[in-house]
């Protein structure tokens, strides 16, 4: 399987825009504020723009369909031909495959809990005055490490494709060929040639 520069193109730019919203995410994280209500009476938390639980669950969209491409191209590392040999190629392909996996799945579990985390907004209300009213929020740093992990799983998708790639076309079935056929196919014609005459000289 030779090195597709559409799928590189696709599984880049699919990590590269997750990457992006999960920066913006790490920007746009809501914050809140102690207010009193209209009377005076009591105080409640108000939140501003929700808009980073949106980033994270695009960013997290887009980091799984580009994961199922990858693996789906190269069928989860499972049934290449050419893996069943042995060679540099294909223990690079196995390190980057686990290499990539383990980057998804921290940057998917950090953009889903930021996100999840994001939305929530404390519902209880305090008496007027009271200064221990605690606004829940998303602390800082969560969607910074998924930008992180997202970075991390785009060059290791783009490894373990290359790496997977090259084992596929240099492997064990190649090598069957050129030792198997390419050895015995050149030596036919001399053999049937050698027969041939043998028989002229008996005539």
């Amino acid at each position: 399987m030779a090195v597709s520069v559409s799928i590189v193109a696709i599984i880049t730019s699919l990590h590269l825009i997750a990457f992006v919203l999960a920066v913006g995410a790490e920007r746009r994280r809501s914050t809140a504020k102690v207010v009193p209500d209209e009377y005076d009476e009591n105080t409640y938390c108000v939140y501003d723009s929700d808009a980073s639980t949106a980033y994270g669950l695009s960013a997290f969209g887009l980091l799984l369909i580009s994961q199922t491409v990858v693996n789906g191209v190269t069928k989860c590392f499972c049934f290449g031909k050419g893996l069943m040999g042995r060679g540099s190629s294909t223990t690079w392909a196995v390190f980057f495959f686990i290499f990539s996996w383990v980057s998804f799945l921290g940057a998917e579990a950090c953009l889903l809990a930021g996100s999840t985390r994001n939305a929530y907004h404390t519902k209880y209300r305090a008496a007027f005055g009271v200064q221990d009213l605690s606004c829940a929020t998303l602390r800082k740093g969560v969607f910074a490490a998924g930008a992180a992990l997202t970075f991390l799983s785009m060059v290791g998708s783009i490894l373990y494709y290359w790496a997977h790639s090259k084992a596929d076309t240099g492997g064990w079935e190649k090598h069957r060929n050129d030792g198997g056929l390419g050895m015995t196919s050149p030596s036919y014609p001399e053999n049937h040639q050698q027969q041939r005459t043998n028989e002229f000289e008996k005539a």
